[in-house]
């Protein structure tokens, strides 16, 4: 899962899934009967056995030796994690309080969700490779990231998500933790302890399981824009909601770039420590976040307004990042010529 690909071949699977995210969203507006939770296809109860088995492929992922290397930059891990679950909440905040009369209410909270999210593991990781930044570090502080977030998520989204469940009452915040840990911490762990012995096997067929792992999340997606238009999503809101969302998108992703990057050179980090910063610190799961939005939701009508922030995200995230880590790893050739 933490590999460095090649960069082209890298773009190329990027383009694909965006091309199946957009196929996702287009056959669940034209056939939500299909897709929606109880619908003819029944994906709802196929998503969570995916969701168990997309954890598990992480923790199989995961190497153990490469986390002990980037354990020494506590002084780094502690920014990276802040900006994750602190200076997001808090921008998030600054930016309802004027830009919330005009957005609509799901979208909102949907940006909420984006900004509680842990940061990514695979991409965080081969852009600082790609950037030549510090890739032990980057793997450490992308896994710590994604542990947290099982327990962080839930309790940050408790406090203003509230009622907004699918039952419609108060979300239980220790049952919502207790779920999010059965299906997404203990087949992560599973997948650790198992490692030792089935690690080479899971290395052979990487190519197979990273189908899998985006196959587990374009179902997901499939299914929550089917539950949200099936319950009018288009007649409510039109395409201007897609045109607030990638503005969204963009005021949380350009000013905590600025933000990491800022707060790093502050902080006197080296350059290599410093890419860490930027792109674990400035990053939010897709691969993490649709899943758990399908346990702490269930079957809210809004899951795919809720989703469609950290899908738009996703995609800038990858676009903006892959030039800064070319940027940075020109800087670093002059240096060394």
């Amino acid at each position: 899962m933490m590999m460095q690909r090649h960069p082209q071949k890298q773009r190329g699977a990027v383009d694909g899934f965006l091309v199946g995210m957009i196929a996702a969203v287009l056959l669940a507006s034209l056939l939500p009967q299909l897709g929606k939770t109880g619908g003819t296809l029944h994906l709802d109860q196929v998503g969570n056995v995916g969701i168990f088995i997309v954890f598990f492929l992480h923790g199989m992922g995961l190497s153990t030796d490469s986390l002990k290397q980037g354990a020494s930059r506590w002084r780094l891990h502690l920014v990276v994690q802040v900006c994750t679950f602190v200076a997001f909440p808090l921008w998030w905040w600054l930016l309802s309080l004027g830009l919330g009369p005009y957005i609509p209410h799901d979208l909102l909270l949907g940006f909420f969700y984006l900004a509680v999210l842990p940061s990514t593991v695979s991409s965080s990781v081969t852009m600082t490779g790609l950037a030549r930044g510090n890739v032990a570090a980057a793997i450490l502080n992308a896994t710590l990231s994604t542990l947290l977030g099982v327990f962080l998520t839930p309790l940050l989204a408790s406090l203003v998500f509230g009622g907004h469940t699918g039952t419609g009452q108060g979300m239980d915040l220790g049952d919502t933790m207790l779920k999010v840990a059965r299906m997404l911490l203990l087949p992560f762990v599973l997948g650790q302890l198992l490692r030792p012995w089935l690690g080479n096997f899971f290395k052979s067929i990487k190519s197979k399981t990273t189908l899998v792992d985006k196959g587990v999340i374009l179902l997901l997606v499939w299914c929550s824009f089917s539950d949200s238009v099936a319950d009018g999503l288009w007649s409510k809101h039109g395409l201007s909601l897609i045109a607030i969302t990638l503005v969204g998108a963009a005021l949380f992703l350009f000013p905590m770039l600025w933000f990491t990057q800022r707060v790093a050179k502050i902080m006197g980090f080296p350059v290599e420590d410093e890419i860490v910063a930027v792109f674990c610190g400035s990053k939010k799961t897709l691969a993490s976040g649709v899943p758990m939005a399908r346990l702490l939701f269930g079957g809210d009508p809004a899951l795919g307004v809720l989703v469609l922030p950290i899908m738009f995200y996703h995609q800038l995230q990858l676009f903006v990042c892959s030039l800064m880590a070319r940027k940075y790893a020109a800087r670093a050739q002059t240096q060394q010529g």
